[in-house]
């Protein structure tokens, strides 16, 4: 394995990390924390932490956009200079990270994200908050 490889593999494997620890986050602390709130506070609150991200936090810009490029980079030289169990293990992960994670998170989690920052909550009455919540918390979840 080329030293560019191996350090291509290596950013990717630390920024793919760090996108598995904040998902997880997220699933297990943030989520069951916002389901605890009441419709018109559950949907505001997200607001305000999807609008962090939103806003391009550059943090986790380096993160999430810099693992797709990593990934990207790794699976362009390695496809071409590994074989066999090697080539296929870096082909097996760089798939199911993409299409485990990027591909969901694109198609199904940012227009559902952006719907709910289109929300007026204030002039929102409680039944169509209700119904707000309900079209979009057990499909982002």
């Amino acid at each position: 394995m080329s030293a560019a490889l191996a350090f291509a593999a290596s950013i990717a494997l630390l920024l793919c990390s760090l996108t598995a620890g904040f998902l997880f986050a997220f699933a297990v602390v943030v989520m069951p924390g916002l389901k605890t709130l009441d419709d018109a506070a559950y949907l505001r609150a997200f607001q305000v932490v999807d609008r962090v991200i939103q806003e391009g936090q550059p943090l986790f810009m380096v993160m999430w956009v810099g693992s797709v490029i990593a990934v990207l980079a790794a699976l362009a030289m390695g496809l071409g200079t590994l074989t066999g169990l090697d080539r296929l293990v870096l082909l097996g992960a760089s798939v199911l990270y993409l299409g485990g994670v990027q591909v969901p998170t694109a198609a199904i989690n940012v227009p559902l994200n952006n719907r709910v920052q289109s929300l007026n909550i204030d002039e929102i009455d409680s039944g169509s908050l209700c119904e707000a919540r309900r079209a979009f918390e057990g499909r982002w979840n």
